[in-house]
């Protein structure tokens, strides 16, 4: 039976590298390795096919998860710290669908994944709901909200 590389080594980034990092790393070698640079190399067409393969399953949360709890990667560290702001997943099945939050608590582990505490405010009432870690994902820092409570 053969081994996979490493996924991680081979874009050489670290198992907690964000969606971000996944793409610039992917970005600089496809650009190092593409056939077309190098003169439809049957190397470096191999490496382009595995650095694919690479990215397809890294940037993929469904399938990076699948990926890396039998390495035991993500089996330890969260994804996201109380206070980050987050987005649900458009596609989720609950009515906060494509809306920001900020994590509330510290995460409660299960034996697949990270379950968070989210919490929204609209219309001057807060409201909280748990959300499993991959229908989020992270919001930029210089995206500004204000949680506090509005004084008249």
């Amino acid at each position: 039976m053969q081994i996979k590389q490493d996924y991680y080594q081979l874009l050489g980034i670290a198992p907690t590298a964000s969606i971000a990092e996944i793409k610039q790393a992917y970005r600089k070698l496809a650009f190092q390795y593409h056939p077309d640079r190098n003169q439809m190399s049957r190397v470096n067409d191999e490496v382009m096919k595995e650095i694919n393969e690479a990215f397809i399953t890294l940037s993929d949360p469904s399938k990076r998860r699948k990926y890396d709890i039998p390495l035991g990667y993500g089996a330890i560290i969260p994804k996201f710290q109380i206070g980050n702001k987050v987005k649900v997943n458009p596609h989720s099945a609950t009515p906060y669908g494509d809306s920001i939050g900020v994590i509330d608590e510290e995460p409660i582990k299960d034996v697949f994944r990270f379950w968070y505490k989210v919490k929204f405010e609209s219309n001057g009432l807060f409201t909280e709901y748990r959300f499993a870690e991959e229908e989020l994902s992270e919001v930029s820092e210089d995206y500004k909200y204000d949680f506090s409570p509005h004084i008249r």
